[in-house]
This record gives C-alpha cells, sequence and structure tokens, in this order.
C-alpha cells in the first residue's frame, strides 16, 4: 500500500539497510552533491506516486541493471508507482516470467523459483513505470514496466559480520576503511 498524501517517503530496498529517502513536493538542490542513491524528490498526480531522481555518484561498479549497463552522472530517473488490480498484476507478472524468466532463473522451461507471490488476486498490485535518461550513455529514453504482487514470506532477521576479504581487484572501492583500529 502506498503511504498517504504529504510527508516524505523512504523506500527499504532489502533487510541491509539500503534505505532511499524521497523528499516530497521539494525541488533538487541548486548545488547538489552525488551520493549512491541519488536525490530524489517526489509529488502526486492523481493516484501515481512520481519520483524525480538525480545525482547518482557512478564509480567502476555503478551500472542501470543487473547486466552491468552503464551510467553517467548524467542519469536522470522518473518513476511513476501506482496500485493496480490484483488479478491484472498476476497476469502481467506471469506474462513476462514465462516469457523472460526470473531474476535467479526459472520461467522459459517450467522450471525457477516459487517467489513466494499472495495468491490472493484481491489484493492490489504495485505497477512501476521507470523512464532513463543519459544523454552520455543513451541514444534514446530507456523505459521499463515493472509490477509488483504481495508476498507470504517474511524478512528474516540476520546478522551479517563486515568481511574485510577481497574477492578481486578493487573490489572495496568507495567503502570506508578505518587507518588504525577504534579499539
Amino acid at each position: 500500500m502506498l503511504p498517504a498524501k504529504g510527508g516524505n517517503i523512504d523506500i527499504l530496498y532489502d533487510q541491509n539497510a539500503n534505505v532511499r529517502h524521497i523528499r516530497m513536493n521539494a525541488t533538487h538542490p541548486a548545488n547538489l552533491v552525488p551520493t549512491p542513491m541519488g536525490d530524489s524528490i517526489g509529488h502526486w498526480e492523481g493516484e501515481t506516486l512520481v519520483i524525480d531522481t538525480l545525482g547518482v555518484k557512478v564509480d567502476r561498479f555503478t551500472s542501470v541493471d543487473r547486466f552491468g549497463t552503464p551510467q553517467s552522472e548524467a542519469m536522470h530517473v522518473v518513476e511513476r508507482y501506482r496500485l493496480i488490480d490484483g488479478a491484472v498484476a498476476k497476469a502481467q507478472q506471469s506474462k513476462y516470467e514465462t516469457s523472460e524468466g526470473t531474476v535467479g532463473g526459472g520461467g522459459r522451461n517450467g522450471g525457477g523459483r516459487d517467489a513466494g507471490y499472495n495468491p490472493d488476486t484481491s489484493l492490489k498490485g504495485l505497477e512501476l513505470n521507470v523512464t532513463m535518461e543519459d544523454p552520455k550513455v543513451f541514444k534514446a529514453p530507456l523505459t521499463a514496466r515493472v509490477t509488483y504482487r504481495r508476498l507470504l514470506t517474511n524478512w528474516t532477521e540476520s546478522v551479517c559480520a563486515d568481511n574485510p576479504m577481497e574477492h578481486y581487484k578493487d573490489e572495496w572501492i568507495g567503502l570506508p576503511k578505518a587507518d588504525r583500529p577504534d579499539f
């Protein structure tokens, strides 16, 4: 469910404290300092939440998608979120997963994983239409639609110790390192 109109919005991306802050009814700062999540501002257009993001900090490992599509500091992203009928959400997801598969495998040959979707199609789905413009990388805007459905599974609590092991050269670029122990 989308939050009530008014106030700022935080989006939690995973259980590892990856949080994105959206300032509602605001403007981007004049002297924008790039950050890993960029600067996101939002507003409502009727029942659609529109989020505009600029200033994503770019390094060697920054990419648009899981395929490694590059992006530059000129990236501009506009997301449009809206609630949709649960049966429509199920149909959109099923069509995509049958033709393209799912992250982590599956789909095309009847294989794959059970994502744990709630089978109750009376529950609303969430549709995201995203447009990415980056004149230094793309010749035209890149657009995509993502459909979300409610899950039966819950986030589990897990504790993960810092792992200072470098699996490949410069893997930890941009991550803070202490020159000496704190204690």
